[in-house]
């Protein structure tokens, strides 16, 4: 079994208002010296596969058919062993 953790960010040339408005936020606590804030989402994904390379695949297949709009978002994923 293995935990695959997709991380998915909006491209840098797609507008973050979620971002924004949180950067703003922060400011607004006296955080200043927080130059940017990007949104993003998470997803675990728990995998039975053969090797690592087989569950990375899985992982790439489902980001790329579901789980992030490739026209605008990117993705990245971290595949692990699960004890």
């Amino acid at each position: 079994m293995y935990k695959a953790k997709v991380t998915i960010t909006l491209r840098k040339s797609i507008l973050d208002p979620q971002g924004k408005a949180t950067h703003h936020a922060l400011q607004n606590l006296g955080l200043a010296n927080i130059n940017q804030v990007r949104i993003g989402k998470v997803i675990e994904l728990n995998i039975n596969a053969e090797n690592e390379e087989k569950a990375f695949e899985v992982a790439k297949t489902a980001s790329e058919q579901l789980l992030a709009n490739t026209v605008m978002e990117d993705y990245e994923i971290q595949v692990s062993k699960e004890q």
